[in-house]
């Protein structure tokens, strides 16, 4: 490639206009086909974002325009900061002003339908001031509070919820994303056939559904690592929320990766930096794993016959929703090594990096195997394990005239009242509370099945199911905080240890509201048009 760049300098110049001309004469055609005409929005903006690409790397208009965009940014900020709102509380004031009204406007303003009635609506905001205000209480240090994130998070988080369920073009895009990843699940299908058959590969069976899509998915998602699409990508994410909601670096790297990579690999990111994080960095990389799922986890799901486009919205909503939930129960009291700058550890060994695309494929697929043994082997193990302990407690249970006494009985009664400040309709409320308490004693694998396939959930609405989809959307399970405390123990290298151990607990519950809080505001925006 050197060679053939010192002899003709003019050759990258030539693919980039082929590449060019390639996709603008295919997203010509599809302006100009009356019958694909309707559906212009996705290539326009996948053209968009390549000839974008090319251009940049040929000119500085680009540069320019996010340095003019940076300066008049900051132009205002400072108007804001030193003008018009020269104290802290006033600003904090100001955006929580603004906050509250795009939710009330954004929730109430919009006519009433058949599956979202305003008094809904108002149960669900209801649930999340709640939410903010029991973190609040419940906070380490009321004074030290991040209320820049808070306030941020909050923000985003109801408007990705606007951008996905209200307008055409958001659920266009979801939809898009959506549709991929079940196509993606479908060639995961063809090599189950392979090894089996045609008829075995269409068994709705966790073995020969989830599994091979969550391997394959690993090991595709190590091609675009290998050509570090999936840095790239993170990266922008973690400057975004760095800038916007002034976390830390290490912060804003895990919170963005999470529902790409997961808790493993989104801290292997920063795995350098993690013997020196703060109390709240830490609380804040353990609640950023538990608000969401995974990528690969997230294609299992969707081969169970989930909704996708609600599976991906819930992901990204939980990134601003974690943020804010741990910024208030456990606020930054030190001084972080890596506030102002965001950096990725250099985790791979060259002696050990992948040659070509075809060993970071076969790697990936090792990886995947992994992966979906361990998935596999967990979830079994701790079904049992709850099998077993729920067996002992029906024995305790049938003294006191109790015939089937379980921790999802007891859990379910306790998260009642959370339920229903989730908005879910009034007689399906012990229904979905069940099943956030199976999530949160088994794992959100056990609790989509029951959702999926048994009776009683398959006649409840299409409000309750879409609000217990967003609830159950995230790895806030006891099974997972086993993982998680084995993980960054070992990337720590056993030196936070004592500190992991003891902002667990408050990390789980932290990475459950976030997730219920997501779940929340989709009960706030929901209408029929979005079901």
């Amino acid at each position: 490639m050197q060679k053939l760049k010192l002899r003709f300098p003019w050759y990258k110049t030539a693919i980039h206009a082929l590449v060019g001309s390639f996709f603008t004469a295919w997203w010509l055609s599809i302006i100009i086909q009356k019958n694909h005409r309707q559906q212009w929005l996705i290539p326009t903006v996948f053209w968009g974002m390549i000839m974008v690409r090319l251009i940049s790397w040929h000119t500085k208009v680009l540069k320019r325009t996010l340095a003019m965009a940076q300066i008049s940014w900051n132009f205002v900020c400072d108007i804001i900061y030193n003008q018009l709102l020269p104290k802290r509380l006033y600003r904090l004031l100001s955006g929580g002003a603004i906050t509250l009204a795009v939710i009330l406007i954004g929730t109430f303003v919009s006519p009433e339908t058949a599956y979202s009635k305003r008094k809904d609506r108002a149960i669900s905001f209801f649930g999340l001031v709640v939410a903010i205000l029991g973190l609040f209480v419940t906070s380490r240090n009321k004074s030290k509070g991040n209320w820049n994130a808070v306030i941020g998070g909050v923000l985003m988080q109801y408007i990705i919820s606007l951008f996905v369920l209200r307008t055409k073009c958001g659920y266009d895009i979801f939809n898009f994303i959506s549709t991929l990843a079940r196509e993606l699940l479908g060639f995961a299908q063809e090599g189950v056939a392979f090894l089996t058959n045609s008829e075995v590969s269409q068994l709705s069976m966790f073995f020969f559904t989830v599994l091979p899509g969550v391997a394959f998915f690993v090991a595709f998602v190590h091609i675009f690592y290998y050509y570090g699409v999936v840095q790239w990508f993170v990266s922008k994410f973690a400057k975004f929320f760095f800038w916007s909601l002034r976390i830390s670096g290490a912060e804003s790297i895990t919170a963005s990766a999470s529902p790409f990579l997961g808790i493993g690999e989104s801290a292997i990111l920063i795995k350098d930096f993690l013997p020196y994080l703060t109390i709240a960095e830490l609380h804040q990389v353990m609640t950023s794993g538990f608000a969401t799922i995974s990528g690969a986890v997230l294609v299992g799901y969707i081969g169970l016959g989930l909704s996708a486009q609600v599976l991906v919205s819930s992901c990204v909503m939980s990134i601003p929703a974690s943020i804010a939930v741990s910024k208030l129960r456990c606020p930054e009291t030190e001084i972080s090594t890596t506030k102002g700058d965001v950096r990725f550890t250099e985790n791979i060994d060259e002696s050990k990096a992948a040659r070509n695309v075809l060993q970071a494929f076969s790697e990936g697929a090792n990886l995947g195997l992994i992966t979906a043994s361990t998935m596999m082997i967990q979830t079994m193990c701790i079904i049992a394990l709850v099998a077993l302990v729920n067996g002992i407690l029906t024995w305790f249970g049938q003294f006191w005239n109790i015939e089937a006494l379980t921790l999802e009985l007891i859990l379910k009664y306790i998260l009642y009242p959370v339920t229903f400040l989730l908005g879910v309709p009034r007689d399906e409320i012990l229904m979905i509370s069940n099943l956030i308490a199976n999530k949160f004693i088994q794992n959100e694998y056990v609790a989509y099945t029951m959702l999926i396939n048994d009776a009683p959930y398959n006649a409840m609405s299409t409000r309750g199911t879409l609000i217990a989809t967003y609830a159950l959307c995230g790895f806030a399970n006891l099974g997972s905080m086993g993982i998680t405390l084995g993980v960054l123990n070992t990337l720590s290298r056993g030196k936070r240890s004592g500190d992991i151990a003891k902002n667990i607990g408050s990390a789980l519950f932290s990475g459950l509201i976030a997730t219920l809080m997501s779940a929340a505001v989709s009960g706030m925006v929901v209408n029929d048009s979005s079901l």
